[in-house]
C-alpha cells in the first residue's frame, strides 16, 4: 500500500467539480483550522503539466497557475494568489517565487544512483583532453591514496582524445605502482585496470572472458591490455573490496545533495545493488530505508533490481509499484546488449569502423527461449521488466519477446526498453502498438553524436536517438540521464532534446534536427512520461491537487529564453514533499 496523508485522502475523495468550487475550498480551509497549509508558493509562473480544460486529450495548452498550497506533503490546491492565501495559517511557510518559472519535480527515468554517488567521491576523468592529461590526473590522484587502496571512478572517454585510442594498463602503470586501478569508461560498458589490479584479480594471458564479455588483448602478444568490456568486467570486479557502511552513507548523502541541486525529485534506479556494502540489492534498499527513517532521504526512489533476483520479489509478493512514497520496488532490469561506444551494442549489420563485428547479445539471451520462459514467469508475477537494449537487433529482439509474452495485454504491463538508441524504422510502430515504454536519455544524442556516424554510418544514425519518431508512432516516452554516464542535470537533457546540438559544436542547428522535440514535449517526457513509466502518474509528474508536492523553481523562464540558453539555466529551489531540500545561495 502507498502511504497517503490526510490531505491526500481529502482531495482524492473530492470530485474535480467540487475541487474547482470556492465552497469546497472553504470547507478544507475550515477543517485545517488556524495552522493552515504547511507551505504556500505565491507569485510564480507555474507550468502545472495539466491540460487547460478537461481531459488529457487536450494536451495543449498547459494550465499555467500562479500559486500552490501544500499540506501533509501533498498538493492541496493550485490557482491564483488570492485563492491560495485562503489557506494561510499561523504556521504556514510562504515562498515568494518572484515571477519565476515553477515546474513539477524532474523524474529521472534511468540512473545508476549509487554508482553516480560514489563517483562524486572518486576520480573524475570525464573531461580529460588527451592521453597525457589522463595519465597526469591518475598520477595526482595516486598521491592522495594510501598504499594498496583501490583507485576507482573514471568516466573517461577516449573519443574526446585526438587519436581516439583505448587506453592501456601500460600507459598508467608507472604512475600507479602502489594502487590497483579500476576505472570505467563513461558509458559503463568498458573499464581499465592497471597491472596491479590484474595481478590481484588473478587475470593472465590465459584467462578467458565470460560469455557476453570481451577482454581486449595486444594484437602482437595476446596479453590483456587492461580494458575489459561488458560481462568481462566481472573478472576484475570480484577483486574490488566492498564499500563499508560508512562509505556507502557518505556516497548516498553526496548523491542526494547532487539530485537536490539539479531539481531531481525522483529517480528510477536501475540494476540496484552493485555498490552496496554486501553486494546485493537488499543492502541498498536497507540504506535507503535508513535514510528515510532518519529523515535525510530527499529524493524518491523507484528501484529496479537485477533480473536474476526476480524470484525474491515474487516470493515476497512484491509486484509492480509496491512501496511507500519514497521507496518502491516491483521491477527488474535485464541487459540485452552492450553499448555503441564500446562496439558491443548488438546490431543487424557490422560496425562501419569494425567490419568483423556486429556487437553481441548478453548471456541472458543465449538461448533466447530460456530468457523468454523466465520473462513469462516474471510477467505472471506482475513484476515490471526493464531491459537495456541499444543496438537495433537488441531492440528488435526485445520487442519480439515482449509481444510474445504480453500479447494484447502488453500495454497494460508497461514493458520498458532502456535506451532504445538505434532502431530500425519499421520498429517505431511496434513501440506504439505494444505500448512499450521508450526510456531514453536525450543527452546521449548530443554526446554520442560527435562520433556515432563513424560507428554505424549516416543512414543508420538517422533513426538513432529518435524521440520525434517515437512520439509520432504513439510510443510512451520517458526521459532520464543514465547518470553517471551523463550529467544528472535535467536542464542539459532538455537542451539536448530541443536543440540536438552536438557537444563538439559541429551541429548547431541540430544533428538530424527532424528528431527534435518542443520544450513542452521534452518537459512531459521528463515528468509525466517518467511517472507513467513507473506506474506513478496518479502520484507525481504534474502539479495538481492530491499529488506529491514535488516541484522546482528555476532561474529563467525556459519558454521565453532562446533554446540554446536552456543549458545555462539553474535550479534555485527544490521542494520534495512540501519541504525545501535545496535553495540556491
Amino acid at each position: 500500500m502507498r502511504a497517503k496523508g490526510i490531505w491526500a485522502t481529502m482531495v482524492v475523495a473530492a470530485t474535480a467539480a467540487a475541487y474547482a468550487s470556492s465552497a469546497w475550498r472553504g470547507t478544507i480551509r475550515g477543517d485545517m483550522g488556524v495552522r493552515g497549509a504547511d507551505l504556500i508558493l505565491l507569485n510564480g509562473k507555474i507550468w502545472t503539466g495539466e491540460p487547460e480544460g478537461s481531459g488529457y486529450e487536450a494536451k495543449t495548452p498547459t494550465r499555467i497557475a500562479q500559486a500552490v498550497a501544500v499540506a501533509g506533503g501533498r498538493i492541496l490546491d493550485v490557482g491564483a494568489n488570492e485563492e491560495m492565501e485562503n489557506y494561510r495559517g499561523s504556521a504556514t511557510q510562504v515562498i515568494d517565487a518572484q515571477g519565476r518559472l515553477v515546474l513539477p519535480g524532474f523524474i529521472d527515468a534511468h540512473v545508476h544512483f549509487m554508482d553516480g554517488s560514489f563517483q562524486l567521491l572518486e576520480i573524475d576523468l570525464k573531461h580529460t583532453r588527451d592521453e597525457q592529461d589522463f595519465v597526469a590526473r591518475l598520477a595526482e590522484k595516486a598521491k592522495t591514496l594510501a598504499p594498496g587502496q583501490w583507485m576507482l571512478g573514471g568516466d573517461w572517454d577516449e573519443e574526446a582524445w585526438p587519436d581516439a585510442k583505448l587506453p592501456t594498463r601500460w600507459m598508467i602503470d608507472a604512475v600507479t605502482l602502489r594502487n590497483p586501478v579500476w576505472i570505467s569508461r563513461y558509458d559503463g560498458h568498458a573499464a581499465l585496470a592497471n597491472s596491479l589490479a590484474l595481478k590481484l584479480a588473478g587475470v593472465t594471458k590465459e584467462t578467458q572472458p565470460p560469455a557476453g564479455g570481451v577482454m581486449v588483448r595486444d594484437a602482437k602478444t595476446g596479453e590483456p591490455t587492461g580494458v575489459f568490456k561488458d560481462a568481462a568486467q566481472s573478472l576484475i570486479d570480484r577483486a574490488v573490496p566492498r564499500p563499508s557502511e560508512a562509505e556507502a552513507v557518505e556516497a548516498l548523502r553526496a548523491g542526494l545533495a547532487e539530485a537536490a541541486r539539479d531539481g531531481v525529485t525522483s529517480v528510477e534506479d536501475m540494476a540496484v545493488g552493485s555498490n552496496s556494502p554486501d553486494g546485493s540489492f537488499t543492502g541498498i534498499i536497507r540504506l535507503l530505508r535508513k535514510a528515510e527513517l532518519e529523515g535525510w532521504l530527499t529524493c524518491r526512489f523507484f528501484s529496479a533490481i537485477p533480473i536474476e533476483n526476480w524470484k525474491k520479489l515474487a516470493e515476497a509478493g512484491i509486484s509492480r509499484n509496491l512501496g511507500d512514497d519514497f521507496i518502491e520496488l516491483g521491477a527488474v532490469k535485464a541487459f540485452a546488449d552492450g553499448s555503441l561506444g564500446s562496439r558491443t551494442a548488438w546490431m543487424f549489420a557490422p560496425y562501419d569502423d569494425d567490419p568483423e563485428n556486429s556487437g553481441l547479445p548478453m548471456p541472458i539471451l543465449e538461448p533466447r527461449a530460456k530468457f523468454e520462459a523466465m520473462a513469462r514467469r516474471i510477467y505472471a508475477a506482475r513484476i515490471q521488466i526493464c531491459t537495456h537494449a541499444i543496438g537495433d537487433r537488441a531492440v528488435d529482439t526485445m520487442l519480439d519477446i515482449y509481444e510474445a509474452i504480453g500479447g494484447g495485454d502488453a500495454r497494460a504491463h508497461r514493458f520498458r526498453i532502456e535506451h532504445a538508441q538505434h532502431v530500425r524504422r519499421e520498429d517505431f510502430a511496434r513501440f506504439g502498438r505494444l505500448g512499450v515504454i521508450a526510456s531514453m536519455q536525450p543527452y546521449h544524442a548530443v554526446d554520442d553524436g560527435r562520433w556515432a556516424e563513424k560507428r554505424i554510418g549516416r543512414e543508420r544514425a538517422r533513426t538513432s536517438y529518435a524521440w520525434r519518431s517515437m512520439l509520432r508512432a504513439g510510443a510512451p516516452l520517458a526521459f532520464g540521464t543514465d547518470w553517471p554516464v551523463a550529467p544528472l542535470n535535467p536542464l542539459l537533457g532538455l537542451y539536448a532534446a530541443v536543440t540536438r546540438a552536438t557537444l563538439d559544436g559541429k551541429n548547431p542547428a541540430g544533428w538530424f534536427p527532424e528528431e527534435k522535440l518542443t520544450l513542452e514535449e521534452a518537459l512531459r517526457a521528463y515528468t509525466q512520461g517518467s511517472a507513467y513509466a513507473a506506474f506513478e502518474e496518479q502520484e507525481k509528474g504534474t502539479i495538481a491537487p492530491h499529488k506529491l508536492a514535488d516541484f522546482v523553481v528555476l532561474s529563467d523562464d525556459l519558454f521565453s529564453i532562446p533554446l540554446e540558453k536552456i543549458k545555462d539555466a539553474r535550479v534555485l529551489m527544490t521542494v520534495v514533499g512540501g519541504k525545501i531540500v535545496y535553495r540556491s545561495k
